[in-house]
Parts: structure tokens; sequence; C-alpha cells
């Protein structure tokens, strides 16, 4: 199967899935692109650690569709931003639909729509479900939209890799995109034949199988076979993008399938049989750590308190109105007993975010290594760059930390590919 990954980064999908089968799963194209930086770090990572496949430096919007049209790529993978999707059409409607400009969305549906993939992996942050605020679930209707117009499936999944073994308490939702005229597709549509009808209680009845038995994510993620707090619904997407955009309405949980302009949705818990990896499992021993990593500025250890405690700050707002804004404490360190946090970009600054440990009488912050780890790549995934010249160089920590920061937890695509490759050998 011929991967292209898109939004690449550090090479977290291509992780992922030559952990669950690098004969089966083999990367021939990647992009990574950092708008706005002079320094492209993390496509100097991944060009150092693949080399044998096409590795693109550029803006995703400067590859051109002929070069799309040559990939012949079965699968594209890719995390990519979590951006505003409403749409309009063009003033003079000559051109049809309008997205936003720069918004990255639409250039995977246009990769797409050149490459007709059989399938893609997508990943981003779980409230893209919810957005935007004022309109909630638009933004990801109108995503089911354009699948469905260039004749996709979509299911999809909220993921907290802790709930299913893994080191961090890190909530993303997964796609799981696959065109209509695959197997798995057309098996789909003798199960499915029923939704024809009008009967909403036999179409959401076979949703329901789908959701709990047939997928992809319920035979890798296990969850309660019920919806939580009776949360479903079953829609139907109107077939024009832009009334979507101007007037949806309606809800989407944090699992789904939409199949043909319909979907089904409905919240849903983990089972629950998993032990996570905790902080505790995956720290370096202390003669591992260098001393920088220590805390020993106590100007910097009071920051650190004082970010975490719980604070009530009055302030002032753009218009000019005070406020109160208040924020809840946590504790001065964080637990080794449990999972950690979400990591985030800032992960190694002075930041209420960063993770704080306290060993051995002592506090110090994660080490690249530790932060590595808490994504599942290998350890000193990061640690060494190739710059166009040729040269190899090590990379700075605070880069390290970004790109972790950016990643995403590998073992959790690397569950997502045995369940594709279940799918294939079905």
């Amino acid at each position: 199967m011929k991967v292209l990954e898109l939004f690449a980064g550090v090479g977290g999908f291509r992780v992922g899935l030559e952990h669950s089968d690098p004969d089966l799963y083999v990367t021939k194209w990647a992009n990574q692109w950092e708008p706005s930086r002079k320094s492209q770090d993390a496509f100097e990572v991944y060009d150092y650690k693949f080399p044998n496949s096409k590795n693109l430096n550029i803006n995703i919007e400067e590859i051109t569709d002929d070069v799309f049209e040559k990939m012949d790529a079965d699968i594209i993978v890719g995390g990519f931003p979590c951006q505003d999707y409403s749409v309009a059409r063009s003033k003079k409607h000559e051109m049809g639909i309008q997205g936003k400009k720069g918004v990255l969305f639409w250039q995977i549906i246009r990769a797409t729509n050149h490459i007709r993939p059989k399938y893609l992996i997508l990943e981003n942050v779980d409230r893209l479900l919810k957005s935007p605020s004022k309109q909630r679930g638009r933004d990801f209707a109108i995503m089911l939209t354009a699948f469905n117009q260039l004749g996709y499936s979509v299911e999809w999944r909220v993921i907290n890799a802790a709930d299913y073994g893994r080191s961090q308490r890190r909530r993303r939702v997964f796609f799981f995109v696959y065109r209509n005229d695959t197997d798995f597709a057309k098996r789909l549509d003798d199960r499915f034949e029923e939704t024809s009808s009008d009967d909403l209680f036999i179409a959401e009845h076979r949703y329901d199988e789908y959701i709990f038995t047939d997928g992809l994510f319920a035979r890798q993620f296990p969850i309660v076979k019920q919806p939580y707090k009776n949360r479903e619904a079953f829609y139907e997407l109107s077939e024009d993008i832009v009334e979507i955009s101007d007037g949806f309405t309606g809800k989407v949980w944090n699992t789904g399938v939409m199949r043909h302009g319909r979907y089904y949705t409905i919240d849903t818990l983990p089972l629950g049989d998993e032990r996570p990896i905790t902080l505790g499992d995956i720290i370096q021993p202390p003669e591992m750590v260098d001393e920088k990593y220590y805390l020993t500025d106590t100007n910097k250890l009071e920051k650190f308190q004082y970010l975490r405690g719980p604070k009530k700050i009055e302030r002032t707002s753009a218009e000019g109105h005070k406020y109160i804004f208040a924020e809840g404490g946590m504790s001065p360190y964080d637990d080794l007993s449990m999972p950690g946090r979400t990591m985030l970009t800032s992960e190694g600054s002075v930041n209420r975010s960063t993770h704080v440990l306290f060993i051995d009488g002592r506090y110090r912050l994660l080490t690249p290594i530790e932060a590595e780890r808490l994504q599942d790549f290998p350890d000193d995934w990061t640690k060494f760059k190739k710059l166009s010249t040729g040269e190899v160089v090590e990379v700075s920590d605070r880069m390290r930390m970004f790109f972790m920061g950016n990643a995403l937890v590998t073992e959790i695509v690397k569950r997502i590919g045995d369940g594709l490759k279940d799918i294939l050998e079905s």
C-alpha cells in the first residue's frame, strides 16, 4: 500500500504504520512545510530519518495538480491544522464553492480529488467536532459533505491515548476515510442496503452495528456498547455545501460514521480495560538525566508554582471593560502514577502546561527522550537533522519539545494500521 504523508512533521504517521507492518505500508511521498519559518527543522529531521522517499519541503498549496496526479498513492495520511472551514459561493458563481484562503483541509480534498486514494487516515484536535462555537458541528459537517461529494465514506472516533494503554492523556479525533468502490465499502453496502428505507429505526440499527462491531475503530478501540447519556443523532446532509456552511444545526458526538450523505453519531465511553503507561514508567533514571533539566533557579521554580496555582486576576478587555480572570489550581508537580497530561508545543518552557516532575526531593522538567516516549517515538528520534547542504547536526532541546507537542501518539496510528490490515486481509 503506497502512502502519501501530508503535514508530515517528524513522521508520526509513518512511524506508526511501519510499526504495524513495514512491508504493507510503504511511504513513497511526504510533504512538510512550516509556514513563516526560515528554518525547516521538522522537515530536516524527517529527511534525515527517511532518505528513501520523495520528501517535499514546500507549501502544500504550491504542489500542482499534475504532481498530485502522478502520485498513485493508495493511502493519504496526515494531521492537518484546525481552522475555520466555512465556505461561500464565489461572487460571480463561475468558480463554484470557495473555502477560506489558507485553510489546509481543502488541500487534502484537492489531493484526494486528483489522486483518488482508496483510503485516508487523518487526525485533528477533538474540538473540531464542536467548531465553531457559534454553530457547533458545522465545520465537521462541511468536511463530511466534501468527502461525500468525492465518493468517500467517513468513520470517526475521538481517542484518548491513555484509555488504550498509552502514557499520555491526549484526546484527538481520528478519521478513517474509504472510497465507496473499495471491497470494504461494497461489503458494507450489502449490509446497509436497508438504510435506503425511510424507516429511521432500521437505519439507526444498521449504523449501530457498524459503530459497535464492524467498523475499524470498533475493532481496534473497544467501547461500551450503548450511547453515553443516550446521546445519539441521525442526519441526512444537504448536497449543497454552502447550505450546510450557512445553516447547519445538527449534533456531532465523539463517534460516528457517514455513508452516502447520511451520518449517524453517538457519544461513547471507552471500555476501560487497558492499563495506561504512567509517567513513572517512562522517565529516565536519575543517572541518565543531565543537570540542565533540574529546576535549580529559585525564581523559575516560584514562577512554575505561581502558574500552576489558583488565581483571580483583574483584566481589561480590548473594548475597555474590566473582568476577573479565574483559574483553578493544579498540583505543583505531575503525578508519576498517572499518564502524562496532553503535551503542547510549549513543553519545557516556563508555562502552566509544562510537565514538572518531583523526584528524589528535586524538581525537574521532562527530557527530550521522555517527551518522545510520551508520543511513542523511539528514543532520540529527533536528536539529529540533515541540512540542505547535507551536513548532519544536532537539534536543540527546544525544537525537539516543539516537535513532540505537534506530534501524535504513534501507537494509536499503529493500531489503526492493524485495523486496516485486517480489513484488507478479510
